[in-house]
């Protein structure tokens, strides 16, 4: 199993006491769960459970987040938009397709 820090914010709060799970082993998250529609889950050795929140991307874009490089270089120019860092080269128009 990959070793990285899953916990990111250590403050929690109890959202349901004593649940139990179902005859097929199911637990309702009702509350707990908040927008999230896909989660990783994590075991420990005790047993505990932790749910952690993830989003899809479409298999066309996971190529930016395997390439270290492109995506530093995605990330700087959004940064350099952020700070006002660019300069305006005129119309691509010519240059678009159709």
């Amino acid at each position: 199993m990959a070793t990285f820090t899953i916990i990111r914010d250590p403050e929690f709060e109890l959202v349901s006491e004593f649940a139990q799970p179902d005859a097929k082993k199911r637990l309702s998250l009702g509350e707990a769960v908040r927008g999230a529609r896909a989660y990783n889950i994590y075991r420990n050795s005790l047993g505990q459970l932790i749910l952690d929140p993830v989003k899809t991307i479409p298999a066309s874009e996971a190529w930016l987040y395997e390439n270290p490089e492109a995506l530093a270089s995605v990330k700087r120019g959004l940064r350099d938009v952020a700070e006002g860092k660019t300069v305006y080269l005129g119309s691509f128009a010519r240059h678009a397709k159709g």
